[in-house]
């Protein structure tokens, strides 16, 4: 029996960027995807000036100038994997349910990954820890690293604040070895009240100075000279593991196209075959990359 595309397909729209996902905290760009595939987001130019008590007329005539926001979405592919008839007839669970499930955590996996990537600010938008040195613990890397402190996320807030980025909507994602040394540098009755401020709803684990804090296995990755690093990427002994800093009209994210595909009764394979395809991309908004840093784990001499 062919599987229901429809209702599989709307699983993984409904899934990837689900309200408990830090990808749902984000400007949504849905609307402005052209072809499935095409983003254009028109960003309004400088406002006009304001002048006190004008004496000087007629006042100088200014058109404003308007740019537009626009990059394409990357297209995500599962392998497509075969479910042999027999097996079918001979195993005692549904393999073809499972094995679809599977590869669906699997899409989400990636695109958050790669979202991460894109999200990720350049060098001068990079923040180091500050906190005693600990294992490195990214794939291939060695040596030791600065932990993340409090201290580290309330120089966070500083910037943020300095550049006029509203309190409320900004989120702060950390790895799990970052969530566990940053809890470790706070007191007792600041750890009660961090937890204590957590809406598991929504995916927040806990509020620190402004920031509405969320956990996943692991966040951004950086190279020693502070860029961002794709997870894809062969890891190195000088990897940096980094959390990342955002207000959510700072980065944006959209999906295109999704599809679910099968071949029943494929004859050269004697089986079902069947594969998923999503068009998904985000950047961050502004050219200047306000609104979004990156806490780097600093490496010790």
């Amino acid at each position: 029996m062919a599987i229901q595309k429809e209702i599989w397909e709307r699983a993984i729209v409904e899934g990837l960027f689900a309200s408990n996902s830090f990808l749902s905290k984000a400007f949504n760009a849905d609307g402005y995807v052209e072809a499935g595939k095409i983003v254009h987001i028109p960003q309004a130019g400088a406002a006009s000036k304001v002048v006190k008590n004008r004496t000087t007329l007629p006042a100088t005539v200014k058109q404003r100038n308007d740019t537009d926001v626009t990059f394409e979405l990357n297209k995500f592919t599962t392998d497509p994997v075969l479910i042999d008839d027999a097996e079918k007839v001979e195993l005692s669970y549904d393999k073809r349910e499972s094995v679809l499930r599977q590869d669906k955590l699997g899409l989400y996996d990636s695109v958050a990954e790669d979202f991460l990537f894109n999200w990720s600010p350049e060098s001068s938008r990079v923040i180091e820890t500050t906190g005693e040195a600990a294992d490195a613990y990214t794939p291939s890397a060695t040596g030791k690293r600065k932990a993340i402190t409090k201290a580290d996320v309330m120089t966070l807030m500083t910037k943020f604040n300095k550049e006029n980025i509203p309190q409320e909507g900004r989120y702060l994602l950390l790895d799990a070895v970052m969530y566990s040394q940053l809890l470790n540098s706070l007191t007792e009755n600041e750890n009660s009240a961090f937890l204590a401020s957590a809406d598991a709803q929504n995916g927040i684990i806990g509020k620190l100075f402004s920031f509405n804090v969320m956990m996943r296995s692991r966040a951004a990755l950086y190279t020693t000279a502070k860029a961002p690093k794709a997870w894809s990427a062969s890891g190195a002994a000088t990897d940096l593991a980094a959390a990342l800093a955002w207000h959510d009209q700072s980065v944006c994210r959209a999906l295109g196209q999704v599809k679910a595909f099968e071949q029943e009764k494929a004859p050269d394979y004697y089986g079902d075959i069947y594969s998923f395809l999503v068009r998904a991309g985000g950047r961050i908004m502004r050219s200047d990359n306000a609104g979004v840093m990156a806490l780097v784990g600093a490496a010790t001499e």
